[in-house]
């Protein structure tokens, strides 16, 4: 399979099997388009009114040598290695511990429902917490390195049992040859110097939420009495960037059909010092006022190659900043399994709530019908398990003839669920926008590249 487009001036032909890149002139690009349904002659002939006989030749004999090293129009040879794949025995390797379902924001677009999470208000006591270490620590096999994310809610809420948890895990990592990456995604609310201490010193990541401009984020991000929270957190997150080196952290923000203009949001964001920056879409039921339409597509991928363009600008004045969803490795990247089967949620990665019940991503939490188990008895469900296992690019049809299925993995099968009632379909806005992604992070590499040259 290949996939050619154009962005910013470049002509760009993704062979999808093998992954490797191009970036051509217009008569190479023209000469591929048309190689696998045409003859040689007859794309001469198609050809002709634009170039000449001889560039088109050249052009011609480059794409077949392209073919015969494995570099243009190759086979798909991952399907079947996905028989074996799915009947493979899996280890767990992380945990998100929703340490608090409260939260101090009411934010409008929260799936957890002001940290409810579809239930009851409830913090997560010490004693489930190490029953759930102690679950990943005995169901990780031979993997050294576990990583447990603290969520909400509000995790700060709960700041005690937080480090209580972190102490424990270090005396456990003792006793069992294991490597904990701790992580922490919190609104800013309740974050002072101590906390970042701490969290400079133990967490290997930290998510700050925010939305970006002032009247985009109060508007999203209110406290429950209605007024916003931009000015009390943008400092904070300042001074916590800073103390961080700017490294291993994100600002993390949501955009929604009230600010489609999200470029003007990334570029707030990096104006504020910041240089790991996360701005994606929200996703909502289609009723909702702020959820993202099939019409706002056109406007949202336009704003996706500002931005793409802004960062190009950026690097060349000496004021990079890291995009997420632009940042793409075309040499290394995940290995085979991780591009087919993505995340790992409900076999991989579980969330555990308060009161200890195992779920197959913290998107599934209060779902009755992915209750997997809990930290007494472990996983009881296997069924939902294998059923996880077993979703992958090549068990979504939509996917099999996509271009980006080895960058996205088949996308979020909690989207899926929720708009199509099975983890095998795809969220197909969340497709659009996800592609035009893709596009503009190889269009960047292919900038930078000019630029070193």
């Amino acid at each position: 399979m290949v996939h050619q487009y154009k962005s910013n001036g470049y002509s760009i032909v993704l062979d999808v099997n093998s992954g490797a890149v191009h970036v051509v002139d217009d008569i190479a690009y023209d000469v591929i388009s048309l190689y696998k349904e045409k003859t040689k002659e007859q794309i001469v002939d198609m050809l002709s009114d634009s170039y000449s006989r001889d560039e088109i030749l050249d052009a011609y004999v480059e794409t077949e040598k392209l073919k015969a090293d494995g570099q243009l129009f190759t086979e798909d040879v991952y399907e079947n290695y996905m028989t074996d794949f799915k009947k493979r025995e899996t280890v767990v390797k992380a945990l998100c511990l929703h340490i608090a379902h409260d939260c101090n924001l009411a934010c409008r677009y929260c799936f957890a429902e002001e940290g409810e999470y579809h239930g009851r208000r409830a913090m997560m006591s010490l004693e489930v917490g190490k029953k759930a270490l102690d679950f990943l620590i005995a169901n990780s096999g031979k993997r050294r390195n576990l990583e447990v994310d603290f969520f909400g809610g509000e995790p700060l809420m709960n700041w005690q049992v937080v480090k209580d948890l972190v102490a424990y895990g270090r005396e456990q990592e003792k006793i069992h040859d294991k490597h904990f990456r701790f992580t922490l995604t919190t609104n800013g609310v309740l974050l002072n110097e101590e906390i970042m201490e701490f969290v400079n010193k133990e967490m290997g990541n930290v998510v700050l939420s925010i939305d970006g401009r002032r009247e985009v984020h109060d508007r999203m991000r209110p406290f429950r009495g209605g007024t916003g929270s931009y000015d009390l957190i943008v400092p904070k997150f300042q001074k916590a960037a800073e103390s961080r080196k700017q490294t291993n952290y994100y600002v993390r923000g949501t955009y929604t059909h009230y600010n489609l203009d999200f470029a003007e949001d990334v570029r707030h964001l990096a104006d504020l010092g910041f240089r790991q920056i996360s701005v994606e879409p929200v996703v909502a039921p289609p009723e909702e006022d702020y959820a993202i339409r099939e019409e706002d597509l056109d406007t949202l991928k336009q704003q996706y190659d500002e931005l793409a363009v802004e960062i190009l600008k950026r690097h060349k004045e000496g004021k990079d900043f890291n995009f997420f969803h632009f940042m793409i490795d075309l040499e290394g990247g995940p290995c085979v399994a991780k591009r087919l089967s993505g995340c790992g949620s409900g076999t991989e990665y579980l969330a555990v709530t308060p009161w200890g019940d195992f779920y197959p991503c913290h998107q599934f939490v209060g779902n009755e019908k992915f209750l997997m188990g809990n930290v007494d008895k472990g996983i009881t469900r296997t069924d939902v398990r294998d059923e996880f296992k077993l979703c992958n690019v090549y068990a979504k049809e939509k996917c099999r003839d996509c271009f980006a299925k080895f960058y996205c993995s088949g996308g979020c099968a909690a989207n899926s669920y929720n708009f199509h009632g099975t983890i095998t379909d795809a969220y197909d806005i969340g497709c659009e926008l996800q592609k035009k992604r893709v596009e503009c992070a190889i269009m960047i590499k292919a900038a930078l590249a000019d630029m070193e040259e």
